[in-house]
């Protein structure tokens, strides 16, 4: 199977993370699903991945304390696999495993997904349990010393044929579930060390297997590799053998966190290919956080809200929606629903990052029809007039090219050919 034909354009659709963190139950991933289906289907957005912890007991009883609560249980099969918690996913209980949830999405119309972390349960490696197919056992699988620093779930798996065989089955109990993105987690930029560069390498051999495992399991399935920073130097490999992988940390509703954006994408600008996307994090839109227990509406401006919008789709980044869908308001629905914004998004566009400065930012995207749109940014705290040759009226809100930019705001302009590498002063 050709890994770049499972996402020949950026990946769109809801997580639950930014909403429900640990917490989130069947009940949320169908009335998610449901609200992507009426809402945001006809837009392209597709995907519904149930994030981080899905499989523990209870992940949220020592919130106070705790945001993964160490050693806590977890709810695994006899083969070393993490299954989901039955409490909060009832459908899958006399090992239905996430089959029933996934069918469900599918008769929506929509894809499945979830959130693994790199590694082996260390309680499968305490107990020695057994390996599908093998006469390994989990201890022979596990790297004691690779180890999470901030989830203690897992230990990470040894780069040899016990990991290879781990993994394929992993793979294999997915694929039945009907699962078609993957996010595994601690993988991309791991944490372990001190220099960034050897602590990603160190993530490699555990990407390369998982990238084996999918090519074994017979379904096309999306990978996505976090957190991030990802490493510059390991383009090739990303590239190579996953999806998308995460540029920054997590991005949350600061304007510093958008900001910082723009340098990384203008970092990673170019690598962009059919199947093959840097990933900008979550859109942190709408009304976020209750899985944190500080519920709210996004932090960030209208005007700082377009400005992500318009820097994910021109630099053709993933859209990942964090949302509670449920409680959608209009102006983050417009947002979402841009159809000539969204249409900057697909792989085989070319893309010119014209200009990156202290204070602004001008990007272009060239469609298949010769169209160019060129997309100006004000990265500063107040009005900036930021000239765009050949553009005709900012497509969010009308506003004439020639008009003063508000703080963080940003305009997007069909463009004249002329434009596309014009002097800006």
């Amino acid at each position: 199977m050709d890994k770049n034909l499972f996402a020949p354009n950026p990946p769109m659709g809801w997580n639950s993370y930014d909403y429900y963190d640990t917490t989130v139950t069947e009940r949320d991933v169908l009335a998610n699903a449901r609200a992507m289906r009426e809402k945001l289907l006809p837009w392209g957005w597709e995907y519904v991945v149930v994030d981080i912890q899905w499989y523990a007991s209870r992940p949220d009883a020592k919130r106070e304390k705790y945001q993964y609560i160490p050693f806590g249980r977890l709810n695994m099969d006899a083969y070393s696999r993490l299954i989901p918690d039955p409490e909060r996913f009832p459908s899958s209980i006399n090992g239905a495993g996430f089959k029933p949830l996934a069918d469900y999405v599918h008769g929506l119309g929509l894809k499945f997904g979830i959130h693994i972390m790199r590694g082996i349960p260390r309680d499968a490696a305490h107990r020695h349990l057994p390996v599908l197919g093998t006469e390994l056992t989990a201890d022979e699988v596990a790297d004691p010393a690779s180890v999470c620093p901030w989830n203690p779930d897992m230990y990470g798996v040894r780069d040899n044929q016990a990991g290879q065989a781990y993994y394929d089955s992993l793979l294999a109990l997915y694929a039945g579930w009907g699962v078609d993105f993957i996010k595994c987690d601690d993988i991309c930029n791991t944490e372990n060390w001190e220099e960034p560069t050897f602590r990603a390498r160190r993530g490699l051999g555990e990407i390369r297997m998982l990238h084996r495992a999918i090519e074994r399991c017979g379904r096309p399935i999306v990978l996505s590799l976090s957190p991030g920073p990802a490493i510059l130097d390991m383009a090739e490999d990303y590239a190579r053998y996953a999806n998308m992988w995460r540029i920054t940390d997590d991005m949350w509703d600061k304007w510093e966190h958008v900001r910082n954006m723009f340098r990384r994408c203008h970092l990673w600008q170019g690598h962009t290919a059919p199947g093959c996307y840097p990933d900008c994090d979550m859109l942190p839109l709408g009304v976020i956080g209750g899985g944190f227990r500080e519920e709210r509406t996004t932090r960030l401006t209208e005007d700082e809200q377009r400005s992500v919008m318009t820097l994910w789709c021109v630099f053709g980044s993933p859209l990942m929606v964090g949302a509670e869908l449920t409680r959608l308001d209009e102006w983050t629905l417009s947002l979402l629903t841009n159809r000539e914004v969204l249409s900057l998004l697909p792989a085989r566009n070319r893309r010119e990052e014209t200009v990156y400065s202290d204070d602004r930012a001008v990007w272009t995207v060239t469609l298949p029809t010769g169209q160019v749109y060129a997309a100006a940014f004000n990265l500063t705290d107040a009005p900036l007039t930021v000239p765009v040759p050949g553009a005709g009226k900012d497509i969010w809100t009308g506003r004439d090219p020639d008009a003063p930019l508000p703080p963080h705001g940003c305009a997007l302009y069909r463009a004249g050919l002329e434009g596309r590498r014009g002097t800006l002063a």
